[in-house]
């Protein structure tokens, strides 16, 4: 049965939820099991459970019932109505559209452009030096910002990542604080409301860049602006993605046969700009991260990487040869997933295991609980692979969701995962990376899982490397 908090007990357990929200989550669910209830301010509940089959009843067989919660509408705020953040039948429509580009046929194409933007990563870390130190925190980020830049917009957005990252720092940051104030629980809009901290925000203009980039995407590929010339001799360069995102969505018409207002073509692209770019970046680093820590696994990574290689460039269809290196990453992401949390909330009264769900409740199944269920994972805070190498022991289908699950799961998880792998493969041939002795990396709990403090490695090159 189900643990029920006092009002009491909910009370003294808010500041350490605002605080620090895996430790909150983790000492609940040692201390009451893997569903518990949490008394919300009117009326309402917070239910809490990391077991698969619960899981499973929210995000995919009673899903219908389930929308995205409360928490996600400060997000609107930057992404508008996108993806991530739409409801309903606008959000079908979305869906629709945009399915076609993460075929995958489509997404295989996409592998020269990770690769390619890896490799110039990697010629900027040779010049860089033997023993210097980098931030693979940021580097990832400006990494995989290439990626999409390149896979998606046929975009060099690389000279746009020093700037990028500030601003979605700032803008992150503004939104846990809106998230975990007390009055959020009980303003239905205060993320809208013109506090200190918004007002700092909009004085910072972390927003306005980060639409002013979107903008200029869409400004220099329309054919009536200026730019079109730029774009149609970048159409012939090597790796211009033919059709890409934002041609689809440039094409695009609603059911009246209408193209797409430039609103809903800003908030698509500001959503897999920033969200495609943040969740691979996070699960790079945490894997690099984890290797260091791991040096067996990270000798059998190399020595795969090697053979299946032997020192060319990575090709899509190298990925299904590369099981070990995907199965680093993908218990990187049990470990550490980018998606820490997902939190629906009932449009009508449910049950979960025979206990009463209000509507309005909000049921948090937290991936980062899930991947550490001790009934599903043997040794469930250790890095062990081998979980994930074919012929592994069978678990249930929601015990591992990295991407989350039903039909609002990740549209781009293959492209995440082709390229992740791909970038990993191209790391790992020229470069090993260590740890700076000392440094304890802090996960901060915001949209992602992200390093708080940074991941500052050591630059080793391969001189051994085939």
């Amino acid at each position: 049965m189900a643990r029920r908090l006092s009002g009491r007990e909910a009370l003294r357990l808010l500041p350490t939820l605002r605080a620090d929200p895996l430790t909150a989550i983790s000492e609940l669910t040692r201390a009451h099991g893997d569903l518990v209830r949490v008394p919300l301010p009117r009326g309402n509940q917070l239910v809490l459970t990391s077991r698969p089959e619960l899981v499973g009843h929210v995000l995919v067989s009673n899903q219908d019932n389930y929308r995205k919660a409360r928490t996600y509408r400060p997000l609107t705020e930057v992404l508008g109505n996108g993806l991530l953040t739409n409801e309903g039948e606008s959000w079908a429509h979305q869906r629709k559209l945009v399915q076609p580009m993460f075929a995958r046929r489509r997404i295989d194409a996409f592998a020269p452009a990770m690769v390619d933007a890896a490799s110039t990563a990697m010629d900027r870390w040779t010049a860089l030096g033997s023993g210097s130190v980098v931030d693979v925190a940021d580097e990832m980020s400006a990494l995989t910002l290439d990626v999409v830049g390149r896979a998606l917009f046929s975009t060099d957005l690389s000279g746009e990542a020093s700037q990028m990252a500030p601003a979605l720092e700032t803008v992150l940051e503004s939104f846990v604080k809106v998230v975990r104030h007390p009055l959020f629980l009980f303003v239905p809009d205060y993320h809208r409301w013109p506090t200190p901290a918004r007002l700092r925000l909009r004085a910072r203009g972390a927003e306005r860049h980060l639409r002013s980039v979107v903008d200029g995407l869409i400004a220099r590929r329309r054919p009536e602006t200026p730019g079109r010339a730029e774009t149609a001799d970048r159409a012939d360069s090597p790796g211009r993605a033919d059709n890409d995102l934002l041609d689809a969505l440039l094409a695009a018409r609603d059911d009246d046969g209408n193209p797409l207002d430039e609103q809903q073509i800003r908030d698509e692209l500001m959503t897999f700009l920033l969200a495609g770019h943040e969740t691979t970046a996070n699960a790079l680093a945490w894997t690099l991260l984890l290797l260091s820590r791991h040096p067996d696994a990270r000798d059998r990574l190399v020595a795969e990487v090697d053979d299946v290689l032997s020192g060319r460039a990575a090709t899509a269809a190298d990925v299904t040869k590369l099981e070990w290196t995907s199965a680093v990453l993908s218990e990187s992401m049990r470990l550490y997933p980018p998606a820490w949390m997902i939190e629906r909330e009932a449009r009508d009264a449910d049950e979960l295991d025979g206990i009463p769900v209000p509507a309005g409740s909000i049921v948090a199944t937290p991936p980062y609980l899930v991947h550490r269920n001790p009934d599903h994972w043997p040794n469930p805070e250790g890095f062990d692979p081998h979980r994930f190498l074919p012929g592994a022991a069978g678990r249930h289908r929601l015990a591992y969701l990295p991407f989350g699950g039903g039909r609002r799961q990740c549209i781009g998880g293959g492209f995440a995962m082709l390229e992740a792998v791909l970038l990993l493969a191209t790391i790992t041939q020229r470069f090993e990376l260590d740890l700076v002795p000392g440094h304890q990396p802090q996960a901060l709990t915001a949209v992602t899982l992200r390093p708080a403090n940074g991941i500052p490695m050591t630059l080793r090159p391969r001189t051994n490397a085939a």
